[in-house]
């Protein structure tokens, strides 16, 4: 398997979409299952909703991330044999508005999911997920990974400065994604952008005038003028509008993390003493019946 996943990645380098990766040795488990091969799963059987709305305009843009995601089947159910498309539409009517910020995590979270599944199709029963404390990341990482606080699996950075980034961590294969923005898109000010990576492309927004907007109408105590207010959501709707008019990895980068412990990076403050243990996945690989029809357990 490892010799496999070598050659996805280096696949992926060829292709552009990789802006750094670190050594695959850090691959240390199989995975729980090899699709064609363990499980045959169906993709792309659903079409996803890509109609634009006042809400969420965004998602007929060409790049304009879609998920094909596997789920299983009620709370105690096996696997589904198909994945069911999810958009920045359905992202939005999760997190109740449309915002740059899960705009930007879910595309982040799109460049470290070609490296957490090589196949894509992402397995939300082994996906754990770290972001910053704002709803509009956290929201995007739970949508998308199926994580939760009561289980253990959801976590907020000890560290402040990745804010504005995530971590994606796939417990079968021990393999930990951090992902962010690229330096030219970043407009949240006092963040560092935490990978090294700049955009070759020229924003239609200027960043130095986002973020000087956003001190005023954002800051504590700011006393902003109506017009301003409007003006920092059109520059937002903007901004996203336009990054989607680029390939993603143009605008976001992402790194294997080397040696990932879960508590080094997670704000233990912010953590359930006791985790609720996760069921509905419990049985994704139970073993079918011998036959379709069987006298009952007695």
């Amino acid at each position: 398997m490892k010799i496999l996943m070598r050659k996805y990645f280096r696949d992926f380098l060829l292709s552009g979409g990789l802006i750094f990766l670190a050594a695959t040795s850090v691959i240390a488990a199989e995975p729980t299952y090899k699709e064609g091969e363990s499980i045959f799963i169906e993709t792309g059987v659903e079409a996803p909703d890509r109609n634009p709305t006042w809400y969420a305009s965004m998602v007929a843009k060409p790049y304009a991330p879609v998920f094909e995601m596997l789920a299983t089947q009620g709370t105690q159910g096996r696997y589904y044999p198909y994945t069911y498309p999810a958009t920045l539409k359905d992202l939005v009517r999760f997190h109740g508005h449309d915002c740059e910020g899960t705009t930007t995590a879910a595309n982040s979270a799109w460049v470290a999911f070609k490296i957490l599944f090589p196949d894509g199709i992402i397995d939300r029963s082994v996906l754990w997920g770290i972001s910053g404390e704002s709803p509009c990341w956290s929201d995007a990482v739970a949508f998308l990974t199926g994580a939760r606080l009561q289980y253990g699996n959801l976590g907020f950075f000890k560290d402040k400065r990745y804010s504005h980034a995530i971590v994606l961590y796939r417990e079968d294969t021990k393999v930990a994604v951090l992902a962010t923005w690229k330096e030219g898109i970043n407009n949240i000010p006092g963040e560092p952008v935490m990978l090294p990576g700049k955009v070759t492309w020229q924003p239609k927004v200027t960043m130095k005038d986002v973020e000087a907007l956003k001190a005023v109408v954002k800051k504590a105590g700011g006393k902003p003028t109506p017009y301003q207010v409007d003006l920092m959501r059109y520059q937002q709707w903007a901004h996203i509008n336009d990054i989607l008019e680029h390939p993603l990895e143009e605008s976001y980068q992402a790194k294997v993390i080397e040696n990932f412990k879960w508590e080094d990076w997670i704000d233990p403050a912010k953590t359930l003493a006791k985790p609720h243990e996760r069921s509905d996945t419990r049985l994704k690989n139970y073993p079918y019946r011998g036959n379709p029809i069987e006298a009952p357990v007695q």
